[in-house]
């Protein structure tokens, strides 16, 4: 069957009408979107995070919104259906944006390694090395990133053809669903996905690794402990998300031959897409003096009548 006779497809990954289930998404996509979007707000108003570690901070919270924005509303939409389907286009579509996220965020993670390494191994040079120029370049760089290896996987999975009933053994669209499901030759997917998987996701994980080695030795000959506590802290958080991120992307894209049993994979993709999202803004700020200082001032500088605001 040619492929533009599909019109839909249904996600097998949904049984029949589950209210547990979209009260939980609806929970998680709520913390997600509250703690994210104060990450966001505290970034931009208080000037005291106007620094190249909560720009980037900033970048990723934007990445975690969207990452749910492009999964979430449609399983909600799903979760009470007798019938899960979404639409072939809305298929591409939602691949396309979480691809593009992925990458963007593999980059952007290598990149708030490399800053936390300035701040710490150079610290002499660290404004020069993380100008303002050159923290929006870089930021753009991410992104742009992120497009074109999406745009690749999108291209190549738009010419994949579906016999029968298209159906997804999963909860949204992704490439391993779509593999999973079609009758074609799937072998230019997979090569991409491989080629992708050493430049997309291996080398920024290296970099970060290669960043971490140097981090450690540097701490440890700080003389004051305040001044430790502090570096192990910031960076003790971005190796948390790091690792986080990276161990379940790998699970999610590098499958074994044999693949996963249907809840598994469900499982392994609602860890990478949708929980590590919401679990990021609790990592960065829970044990962060900085951000709770900053809530603290945006909070009492807004319930001040006639306040004339920050001065940026």
């Amino acid at each position: 069957m040619n492929q533009t006779q599909v019109t839909e497809f249904v996600l097998l990954g949904f049984s029949h009408g589950q209210p547990f289930l979209f009260a939980l998404f609806l929970a998680v996509y709520l913390a997600t979107l509250l703690g994210n979007s104060a990450i966001l707000c505290l970034v931009s108003l208080d000037p005291h995070l106007h620094s190249p570690m909560y720009f980037f901070l900033g970048h990723l919270s934007c990445l975690d919104l969207c990452y749910s924005s492009v999964t979430v509303p449609k399983i909600l939409a799903n979760a009470l259906r007798p019938r899960a389907t979404i639409s072939y286009g809305g298929c591409l579509a939602q691949m396309f944006f979480l691809m593009w996220c992925a990458g963007a965020e593999c980059a952007l993670l290598a990149l708030m390694a490399y800053d936390r390494y300035a701040a710490v191994c150079q610290p002499l040079h660290y404004t020069q090395l993380l100008g303002r120029s050159t923290c929006a370049l870089a930021a753009a760089g991410c992104w742009l990133w992120g497009l074109l290896d999406s745009a690749v996987h999108t291209l190549l999975a738009a010419r994949l053809s579906f016999s029968g009933a298209a159906q997804l053994q999963h909860i949204f669209c992704d490439v391993p669903p779509l593999l999973g499901a079609t009758c074609s030759n799937t072998r230019p997917n997979e090569l991409a996905l491989h080629v992708s998987s050493i430049f997309v996701g291996l080398s920024p994980f290296l970099l970060v690794v290669i960043s971490y080695i140097y981090i450690p030795a540097t701490v440890l000959r700080m003389p004051l402990a305040t001044s430790r506590c502090k570096a192990f802290s910031t960076c003790s958080a971005h190796l948390l998300v790091v690792s986080l991120y990276f161990v379940t992307a790998n699970l999610n894209y590098n499958r074994p031959s044999s693949g996963y049993s249907p809840a598994a994979d469900v499982l392994v993709s609602v860890l990478y897409c949708i929980i590590t999202p919401v679990l990021n803004p609790l990592i960065y700020s829970l044990r962060n003096q900085e951000v709770w200082g900053a809530l603290r001032r945006v909070v009492r500088v807004g319930g001040s009548p006639g306040s004339p605001g920050n001065n940026a």
